[in-house]
């Protein structure tokens, strides 16, 4: 069945989709097989108009650096190059084909091949769609238009291989289940089952790549649930599948255990919250597994900072740079820390309203008020408007009188925890107007030694 006449004429009338048919027609009258493939060709059979078009080609990148001269090659060697075209850039790989000797860890060795070997080497049915701009012919070998409208997530051909052959596919079928709020085949589901632990032998960094993904995708929670229920979470973040069972103090948590509250908090995301702000709320009470006594009542504990520590842990494996790491653990050491703001001196409050993390922080109070149940936003909402109030009536700190490169010239320090600790003093005592100078601040530093 072709695609909707309307819906691709609409696409190939936007800028975007003007020069990616110019691509394809320029690869075409080379003598090249060329076709728009994979998400950009699913999101035209759902009626939607792709912000992204992908094309494939069996021209090999130097080829296509011929036609087109603005050809960005870095990632050549790979089959892939970026051709931009009137201010708009499009990948363009060259067809390959499955290389046998790939042991699932590194999927990117390379043998290029024609359009039919490139469908049978894609994971799931409904990625394996491409589409002719010209001729306007849809090419589905494995029926994935037919999978896309029972929102069916199949593998393509034996899914024990497909997994094999890079075990990230294992998280990625889950996003895409969630994505689309969609079904497992039968021996899609199985296989993610008994192929879970393959996950063990990835990089931290391909594995954080597909949390981010799930984190920004429509239904994270959906996501999170299927990867516990497939064992798969064991293999990525074993403190986060410890979560389910931990039990909360039925007076404050109707919602249920550690588990189903951040669920709920990550059904809370709103639109704008970053990246950290996601994470922070994901791990934000992991330490509860950790810190659950039974008292007067359930506690935890010091469960913060418990919990801080264990994200530290978890990021380093998933290798996220040292900066953001100690951001997000910044973060969920304080995020109990809602009912002190009332209690400070306006110049403690400087420490923290004027806090570069400080905006990320009050979203996950807000995050994890929405994902409790009763929600009281009261302290919340009080503590927004003292933080505005705060904004209006004080005028933030100037630029920092030394830099991080500076204190380590001058007191003869290494990178590390030492230098933030001082350059925070710095800060302080600038918000305090105990320092005004450059001079005053490396006196300060010497006074403070």
């Amino acid at each position: 069945m072709p695609l909707s006449k309307q819906i691709t004429d609409r696409t190939l009338a936007t800028p975007h989709g003007e020069q990616a048919y110019h691509i394809v027609e320029k690869l075409h009258d080379a003598g090249f097989d060329t076709w728009w493939v994979g998400g950009c060709v699913r999101d035209m059979l759902l009626g939607l108009i792709p912000e992204d078009i992908d094309i494939a080609t069996d021209a090999l990148p130097e080829q296509v650096q011929k036609i087109f001269p603005k050809t960005n090659m870095t990632s050549a060697a790979l089959g892939s190059v970026r051709v931009t075209l009137k201010g708009h850039t499009f990948e363009v790989t060259t067809f390959r084909e499955d290389d046998a000797a790939s042991d699932g860890r590194h999927p990117e060795s390379v043998v290029f091949g024609k359009r039919e070997s490139d469908a049978k080497r894609r994971d799931i049915t409904i990625n394996a769609l491409y589409w002719n701009p010209i001729s306007r012919e849809l090419y589905d070998p494995f029926d994935g238009e037919a999978d896309l409208k029972e929102r069916l997530i199949r593998f393509i051909g034996d899914p024990a291989v497909r997994i094999k052959h890079d075990a990230l596919r294992l998280m990625r079928v889950v996003r895409f289940r969630a994505r689309f709020a969609g079904q497992y085949h039968p021996e899609t589901y199985q296989a993610l089952r008994k192929l879970a632990g393959l996950l063990e032998g990835l990089s931290g960094t391909r594995k954080l790549e597909e949390i981010e993904k799930i984190l920004l995708g429509p239904d994270p929670a959906r996501a999170f649930e299927d990867l516990w229920e497939l064992g798969i979470l064991l293999h990525v973040i074993p403190e986060l599948h410890a979560c389910k069972g931990i039990p909360q103090p039925a007076d404050y948590h109707h919602e249920g255990d550690v588990w189903e509250h951040t669920m709920a908090v990550t059904r809370a995301f709103r639109e704008d919250d970053s990246l950290d702000v996601r994470l922070a709320a994901l791990f934000h009470d992991i330490g509860k597994t950790q810190t659950f006594s039974l008292k007067e009542r359930i506690r935890f504990d010091h469960h913060a900072t418990v919990s801080a520590d264990l994200a530290e842990k978890i990021l380093g494996r998933l290798q996220i740079e040292k900066k953001r790491r100690e951001k997000i653990a910044w973060i969920i050491k304080h995020h109990m820390m809602m009912g002190s703001f009332f209690e400070m001196p306006e110049e403690r409050k400087a420490h923290w309203y004027f806090h570069p993390w400080f905006p990320d922080l009050l979203a996950v109070f807000y995050l994890d008020i929405a994902g409790t149940t009763p929600a009281d936003f009261s302290l919340y909402e009080k503590i927004l408007a003292d933080y505005n109030r705060f904004l209006d009536s004080h005028p933030r700190p100037p630029k920092p009188l030394l830099t991080g490169d500076e204190v380590m010239e001058i007191l003869g320090l290494p990178p590390g925890e030492e230098v933030g600790k001082i350059l925070q003093g710095l800060h302080d005592a600038q918000i305090q107007k105990k320092i005004t100078t450059k001079a005053e601040a490396r006196a300060f530093l010497q006074q403070s030694r």
